[in-house]
């Protein structure tokens, strides 16, 4: 997969699963959009390891918090002018706010589902403005396997990643006529900064449910999204990819 000439944004994309889909777009010629909120250290390690990976690559760092429809316009509006016009979207960034439903706050409630859908509505739509122009563009979506089967003490973030999937779903029939794809990518536990705080014992006992007998690597998932946004994706549109080692097989 080759996506030299193309712009790629990922939304927050300095660590886990955003940090592995820019280095692996990054290491596949792609310009780079790294958006970040808070970790501006982080995020230029990620600039640092694509360069050093691909010293011709192209990339740009832009703070935005994805929620906000003001820093994405003004997001968009800085990648077009470093980098150009976006060709692949990848809706990555998110946030956690778990607790019993009886016992969550509805601002914990309102701040995940703006976080990992609002944000996806606000980006996608600035996205279109470019793809639909050139008649080609890639949205992949990181949803979840809690927005397929729910999880204790996450019905924030499981209603935001099954909203995630209606959202998908009905973009995808909107804009197929352009070229454009629409897909979400739903790991299940996957080695990152959230699942690393979790319990030893929990993590132990999450491991014996998977098949495969140990958590995902982000680099895998990354590897999934590269494939959806190349040319052999091309008739792949309005999708749910599970990849849970089997978790829910």
């Amino acid at each position: 997969m080759d996506f030299r000439g193309k712009t790629v944004l990922v939304t927050g994309a300095s660590r886990g699963i955003g940090r592995a889909v820019a280095l692996a777009f990054g290491a596949r010629g792609a310009n780079v959009a790294v958006n970040y909120n808070s970790s501006a250290d982080a995020a230029r390690e990620v600039r640092d390891e694509i360069l050093k990976a691909n010293p011709e690559a192209r990339v740009a760092l832009v703070k935005a918090d994805v929620t906000r429809q003001d820093e994405v316009e003004e997001m968009f509006a800085c990648v077009r002018r470093d980098l150009g016009p976006v060709n692949v979207l990848v809706n990555n960034a998110g946030i956690t706010r778990d607790q019993l439903m009886m016992l969550m706050k509805p601002d914990d409630f309102h701040a995940v589902l703006d976080a990992n859908l609002g944000a996806a509505f606000l980006c996608s739509k600035m996205a279109l403005r470019d793809m639909i122009g050139a008649r080609w563009g890639r949205i992949i979506n990181v949803g979840s396997t809690a927005g397929l089967y729910g999880t204790r003490g996450q019905a924030n973030y499981a209603a935001s990643k099954a909203g995630l999937i209606g959202l998908t779903r009905s973009l995808a029939r909107e804009v197929a006529g352009f070229g454009i794809t629409v897909n979400v990518v739903a790991p299940g536990y996957i080695r990152t900064d959230m699942t690393a705080r979790l319990p030893e014992e929990l993590r132990k006992r999450y491991t014996a449910m998977i098949p495969v007998g140990r958590f995902g690597e982000p680099h895998e998932v990354a590897n999934l999204v590269c494939f959806l946004a190349g040319p052999d994706g091309d008739y792949i549109t309005g999708q749910t990819f599970v990849i849970d080692g089997g978790l829910t097989c």
